[in-house]
């Protein structure tokens, strides 16, 4: 069997440097590693319209920012397909075959989509597109035979309601879909980076994210303001380093080289740790040395930004070219469900032959 990747993104902005340790640099590390047959990235702008229904314009606008962060991070369109979720009208009518297999219940008791329901105060009206995002997700990932999911702890209750969905597709209709397994991220300090505020979660409503393509100004005065420990007031004070936003970006980031680059009073993080905890190290050096770690990360990224935004026509044209292609695998499954549901009438000869015989008798 073929090893195939489908993950994504919503585009209700640009994408930030939780997105980036979290799944980004993840990816890219997959694309280049050879052990997938096929890797799919879908820009979700059909989903993310479950909850903007009346900010289309957001949605519009972000896809292409979305498509610019990927390129300027290393995904390479010549070895993953990036995919528009609107544009492949096939996925639409598997979701709605896949609906008869879930109950409403069955949807309301998914964890992800009970929190996530409650973080946008959705509890009294409940948009009907955005209750049934398992569904639809199920599309997504079924249309091109998608074996791995890469994602987070958050969104395993998602996968595992795919894996439900698909068993019983293939118990009423033959083996037809692939089950999907889902692929953790297997660094914790990435799973999910907080807020600049020391916040749990990165957010553009709540003003704390460090955006990819933040200028290198931007980067620094958001280090410079970041959370840290609140009592560590005085330079002399012991310093707590867990809930310490400085040094959780410094677990997600840092490495040994920089030391010698930038801070070579130390050799590795674990002595910087040591100093800070017992005291002696204020929270300006240690936040002037992340600045100069994360520059250092971004620079790159920030370059290859500036050369994608020169030729805007080109990555519309790798959106569209990536979303043919993969259309064409959605259209193959499509065909495949229907066949196995029996409702591909007109294909049907041995159908039609029947009925001819039925009424000519």
């Amino acid at each position: 069997m073929a090893k195939i990747i489908l993950t994504g993104d919503r585009p209700t902005g640009r994408l930030h440097i939780g997105h980036y340790v979290g799944s980004l640099k993840h990816r890219v590390q997959l694309q280049n590693s050879g052990r997938f047959d096929q890797i799919f990235i879908m820009i979700a702008d059909a989903q993310a319209l479950t909850d903007n229904w009346d900010n289309p314009e957001k949605i519009r606008q972000n896809v292409l920012e979305v498509a610019l962060d990927y390129l300027s991070v290393g995904i390479d369109p010549e070895k993953t397909t990036i995919l528009v979720q609107s544009m492949i009208p096939e996925l639409t009518e598997l979701t709605f075959y896949y609906m008869n297999l879930v109950t409403l219940s069955r949807l309301e008791r998914n964890p992800t989509v009970k929190s996530e329901i409650q973080m946008r105060n959705f509890e009294t009206s409940i948009p009907v597109g955005f209750l049934t995002y398992p569904i639809s997700q199920t599309a997504d990932i079924t249309a091109f035979n998608a074996t791995t999911v890469p994602a987070g702890e958050d969104q395993s209750p998602m996968v595992e309601q795919a894996r439900e969905i698909v068993r019983k597709f293939n118990s009423l209709y033959g083996e037809t879909l692939t089950e999907p397994e889902i692929m953790l991220p297997d660094n914790k300090a990435s799973m999910r980076l907080p807020g600049t505020d020391g916040k749990a979660k990165m957010s553009k409503s709540l003003g704390n994210c460090i955006y990819l393509s933040d200028t290198e100004e931007d980067v620094k005065k958001k280090v410079m303001s970041m959370y840290t420990d609140p009592n560590h007031i005085k330079v002399s004070d012991p310093g707590q380093i867990e809930g310490n936003t400085v040094f959780t970006y410094l677990d997600a980031f840092c490495k040994d080289e920089y030391f010698a680059e930038y801070l070579p009073d130390y050799q590795n993080l674990d002595e910087l740790k040591e100093h800070y905890r017992r005291g002696g190290l204020g929270d300006v050096k240690v936040k002037k040395f992340l600045n100069k770690v994360l520059q250092e990360e971004l620079a790159p990224i920030r370059a290859r930004r500036r050369e994608f935004e020169k030729d805007i026509p080109y990555v519309y044209e790798v959106l569209k070219k990536g979303t043919e292609k993969a259309e064409e695998t959605a259209a193959q499954t499509l065909l495949r469900v229907k066949r196995a549901m029996k409702i591909n009438y007109f294909e049907d000869e041995a159908l039609i032959r029947s009925q001819v015989e039925k009424y000519q008798k």
